[in-house]
């Protein structure tokens, strides 16, 4: 397939598995040019660019932008399970573009916001609308658990990194002790995440077994499917614990930034739970801050459901950059 040269830009979304890659024109997305590589198959990110170009017929771009699940710091991201160098000279060599960005997974998603369909955006909690600039907030809840806030200036849009999913789960009741108790033998302390994403759902699981008296693991995907079915009774249990906590975490994080402009789920732990957040009590954990309840209704919350957020996000992080040299 040829494309005009210098006219489009290269976006891609890197996990821990696989990378998608696409590219886009302006913060539109070309859908047609989705493509998703192995991580396997290949021995760093500059080989699966460079795949993807020869795939789109040798296309020249004028820019790039990825996304991470990892930290990024000056220019550099380090993955947790990928032995790979993903820096802004890679990006510049493999794309042959003049401008390049590295950006963490949930800032590329916090950078999509107010460019996604509105019908993959499903409603959790109602808010009064906020003006085009409030603060907003996204919460990444998948492989892991993180958040950051979302901030439009005048000319551009801030989305700073975090590492939330690394705080101490807060703690309201003797059961929540107990499970913050059992889950901190992971590493020490019970961090969010060790709770508050597909492995905490599994601990979660593990724990309402030991308090019972009957132990049996279960990996996240046969919990969800279990809830769905209604086949056993702990992985019902699982899943509402795990509602009851995400809303009281995302309720404090909404108390910190003031997301004025609404708070959004993201991940694909958040997607499955997003029929059960209702059911199950979210919006009363996240409202549950005593003399600030009320105020807690100036939070709209919902959850992303658009698999390709990311690719987004880098789009529109692209233009702002442009936007921003004038």
């Amino acid at each position: 397939m040829a494309h005009p040269a210098n006219t489009y830009s290269l976006v891609a979304d890197i996990g821990g598995t696989n990378t998608r890659v696409a590219l886009c024109e302006g913060r539109r997305v070309l859908g047609g040019t989705i493509r998703r590589y192995s991580n396997a198959k290949f021995p760093g990110l500059e080989a699966v660019l460079s795949q993807y170009i020869a795939d789109e017929g040798g296309v020249d771009t004028k820019a790039i932008c990825v996304a991470v699940a990892g930290p990024v710091r000056d220019g550099r991201a380090a993955m947790t399970n990928l032995d790979w160098t993903i820096d802004k000279p890679t990006l510049a060599r493999a794309a042959k573009a003049e401008t390049t960005a590295i950006l963490n997974d949930l800032q590329a998603q916090g950078h999509a916001l107010g460019h996604i369909d509105a019908a993959n955006l499903r409603s959790v909690l109602d808010g009064p609308a906020g003006n085009e600039r409030a603060a907003k907030l996204v919460i990444g809840v998948g492989t892991g658990f993180n958040a950051a806030p979302v901030f439009d200036g005048e000319t551009a849009r801030l989305v700073p990194p975090s590492e939330a999913g690394h705080a101490n789960l807060p703690i309201r009741t003797e059961a929540e002790m107990r499970l913050c108790r059992y889950v901190e033998t992971a590493h020490g302390f019970p961090a969010i995440e060790d709770v508050l994403s597909g492995r905490g759902l599994e601990r979660v699981y593990a724990w309402l077994g030991e308090e019972a008296g009957d132990p049996r693991p279960l990996k996240a995907a046969d919990i969800m499917a279990a809830q769905s079915a209604g086949t056993d009774p702990r992985a019902t249990e699982a899943v509402k614990t795990f509602v009851r906590i995400l809303g009281t975490v995302a309720g404090n994080l909404a108390l910190i930034q003031l997301p004025f402009g609404g708070v959004f789920l993201v991940g694909g732990v958040a997607r499955a739970m997003a029929p059960y957040l209702h059911e199950y009590g979210f919006g009363e954990a996240f409202r549950d801050k005593g003399r600030f309840a009320g105020f807690m209704g100036n939070f709209a919350v919902s959850v992303i459901e658009d698999d390709f957020a990311a690719l987004t996000g880098c789009a529109a992080h692209l233009v702002d950059l442009e936007s921003r040299r004038g």
